[in-house]
């Protein structure tokens, strides 16, 4: 059933998009009417004609053109001649073709593509004045703004529900996080944007959802900051925020929108039966999809996701009582959840390349290891001999990596064949080598299902980061974390703490900071730390726990202090904080739709330049006619509104793109038909075709390299 709807969302995303070009066809027609200039065809989608109609001749199967062709040469006339020629048999054929996407205007006289191909004619493309040719040239991008314009009044008059401009998490270590707020005259400055900002403006452009804040902050130029101003506890503030690359290349200041109290619901019985299970992974067994976090502590009606997380942050790590109810409020289900113990964030340097978040515990990180290798993850990952928990013991030449050690490796060996070996438990539970030869890299650095690592479950830990760099506070410098000298080699397993047991972060976590506690300022604590090696390959197990003593600096015991709580339910389960993007009435409709297309007009050239200029746009981020299949269909699943709100930023892009300086589109044409207004005569015919080929070939190689990474990112490789 969800395939049905996947199927009918995108026939939607398809007819929308033909409207598009269709009505773009359409003031061509319209203009060339108008102009004087012989229309030949004015066709609804491309390839053979399933329908045509011309005046005089009816409505027929297939085309008109042979049979009004051969009566031209029945009465010894040809295209050149006036229409009158053929009294009462229109020269304009209206035609249905095969693939109903999209159309053309034939015009007589005009073929794109061949410069040469001029007519005579008095009603022909050539013989009609400059200026009204430039009014035809124009009249499909202006065809398209006005339809934009017109959608967007539309989607502002019903209303669009979208995600507000309040900040709802700041990534450590995130630019949002290191911000200069700059607060009154008389008041220090401060640091960093907060969840529950509401961000007003960016550069001076207002912003109306949280999608504006991404587009603004992906458009803004490298390396500069950009001026923020945003409202915090009543008072509007400034900031300068200097955007960084992301994960995905484009520019970002880390932030996320605000979340709500409600929990996803699936939209089909299939997708509610795998967020019950998420739910239930994360102790929350008997909440459904769709239910509302009512209280916490017992205390009523909190104010959203972040009320929980300012809990877990006040709780000291003591249990919270959490309260969901179903939408009617008929039933309750009262859990206690343990807040999450909160770990160190850092950026591990690498030579040539950006560095890398990660967390760890004084430079402690555990091991990477399989987290799905279902087929929804990747088809290939059980196929190449991967299971649910397989722990890396080797990934390549990196001997049992932690999560930032195996991406790396993998990115490494794009395309490439790696070795790989993996620790399995077997039918008694006790831990087993695998080797897994010859394993096969995506060409996106990827082995094809989620990962994970071993942090939760046990102490099996990686090799430390010979440097890393705070993510958080005013010191940015890189430093040498205490692990690097405690963790000789990799792959041995903590499991003490001044003697007494521990068996994954969180609980190494409390330990070190109950062994640190009280200890004098600006003074070494020494800790008595317990390592073994599992037992792998068959050896023979042993219970031995070699002992040495770790030396922890006051830096140190600063940083095992400050470590908090995170809520114990993750972010990610509860539906974005929404309102209704509505105008006041019909003008306020017309005053935002006109607004917002301009808004996109100018982000779209903005795009380009930073493609072409700046370089903080790439290739492989645009979309062609598969992405914005894709991409219209997952917007269609939200809704109608969604759709036309898509279908009216597709416009204004067509009409931007199609007014480009290229002789292949109309922007080029325009400026030929420019040169010959000033100059009296048109530009050589060779001249025009040679740029109208080489603008053809530019055109066709960015198709090939946009559809390439369509068809990549939509197989996941």
């Amino acid at each position: 059933m969800q395939a049905l709807f996947t199927f009918l969302d995108f026939l939607l995303v398809a007819f929308g998009f033909g409207l598009i070009v269709f009505l773009h066809e359409l003031g061509h027609f319209l203009a060339a009417r108008w102009a004087g200039i012989r229309v030949l065809a004015f066709a609804v989608g491309f390839g053979p004609a399933l329908f045509s109609y011309r005046r005089g001749l009816g409505l027929r199967r297939g085309s008109s053109e042979p049979d009004y062709l051969r009566r031209l040469r029945t009465a010894g006339a040809d295209l050149n001649d006036p229409p009158t020629v053929l009294a009462g048999i229109s020269p304009t054929e209206y035609r249905l073709n095969v693939l109903p996407f999209g159309g053309y205007v034939k015009m007589l006289g005009q073929v794109d593509g061949d410069a040469s191909a001029v007519s005579a004619a008095a009603d022909g493309y050539q013989r009609c004045v400059p200026w009204k040719r430039m009014v035809v040239i124009s009249a499909g991008v202006i065809a398209n703004l006005i339809t934009a314009a017109l959608i967007f009044m539309l989607v502002f008059k019903v209303g669009l529900k979208t995600e507000t401009t309040v900040i709802g998490a700041v990534a450590p270590g995130s630019p949002a996080a290191r911000a200069v707020v700059l607060a009154e005259a008389e008041a220090p400055a401060l640091t960093g944007l907060r969840p529950g900002d509401r961000l007003i403006s960016i550069d001076g452009d207002t912003l109306k959802h949280f999608p504006d804040i991404t587009t603004a902050v992906a458009m803004a130029p490298r390396g500069q900051a950009v001026v923020i101003v945003f409202e915090r506890d009543g008072r509007t503030l400034t900031a300068e925020v200097t955007p960084e690359k992301g994960d995905l290349g484009l520019l970002q200041i880390g932030i996320e929108p605000a979340r709500s109290a409600t929990l996803f619901a699936g939209e089909t019985p299939e997708e509610d039966r795998l967020l019950r299970a998420y739910l239930a992974r994360e102790g929350l067994d008997g909440v459904e999809p769709g239910w509302t976090l009512a209280a916490i502590n017992d205390a009523s009606n909190p104010p959203g996701f972040y009320a929980l997380r300012a809990a877990a942050e006040a709780s000291n790590g003591q249990p919270l009582r959490l309260t969901f109810a179903s939408p009617d409020g008929a039933r309750r289900v009262t859990l206690p959840r343990a807040p999450t113990p909160r770990l160190e964030v850092g950026h591990v340097p690498r030579e040539g390349a950006p560095a890398v978040s990660m967390e760890h515990l004084l430079g402690l990180t555990p091991v990477m290891k399989v987290g799905d290798a279902s087929p929804k993850q990747g088809p290939k990952a059980s196929e190449k001999g991967f299971i649910d928990g397989d722990v890396f013991a080797r990934l390549g030449g990196v001997e049992f990596p932690n999560i930032e050690q195996g991406i790396r490796e993998l990115r490494a060996h794009r395309g490439k064949v790696i070795p790989v070996s993996v620790l399995r438990k077997d039918d008694h539970g006790a831990w087993r080598e695998i080797d897994l030869p010859n394993v096969e890299v995506s060409a996106a650095g990827t082995l094809g299902f989620g990962i994970s690592d071993t942090g939760s479950e046990s102490l099996l830990l990686s090799r430390p980061p010979a440097l890393i760099r705070p993510a958080t506070g005013r010191d940015r410098a890189e430093y040498t974390p205490a692990a690097a000298s405690l963790v000789q080699s990799p792959g041995m397993e903590l499991v003490t703490i001044n003697g007494a047991a521990v068996a994954n972060f969180a609980e190494l976590r409390d330990a070190l900071r109950r062994a640190v506690l009280g200890a004098a300022p600006a003074q070494d604590v020494s800790v008595r730390v317990g390592f073994r090696r599992p037992a792998f390959r068959g050896d023979t197990p042993s219970s031995e726990v070699h002992q040495t003593d770790w030396v922890l600096t006051p830096r140190d015991v600063s940083t095992l202090a400050s470590l908090g709580w995170e809520s114990p339910v993750p972010a990610e389960l509860f539906v974005p904080d929404s309102f209704l993007l509505k105008a006041e009435g019909p003008l306020g409709a017309v005053s935002l739709g006109l607004a917002e297309t301009r808004r996109v007009m100018l982000s779209t050239y903005l795009t380009f330049k930073r493609l072409t200029v700046d370089r903080t746009v790439k290739v492989e981020h645009l979309k062609g006619p598969i992405g914005i299949a894709h991409l219209g269909t997952a917007v269609a699943s939200r809704g109608m509104i969604w759709l036309l709100f898509f279908l009216a930023l597709i416009s204004v892009n067509l009409a931007v793109i199609n007014f480009l300086p290229l002789p292949i589109v109309d922007g080029g044409q325009f400026l030929f038909l420019v040169y010959e207004q000033i100059r009296g005569r048109p530009a050589p015919i060779a001249v025009q075709n040679v740029l109208t080929y080489a603008g053809l070939l530019l055109i066709a190689c960015v198709f090939l390299v946009v559809t390439f990474n369509d068809v990549k990112n939509l197989l996941g490789l």
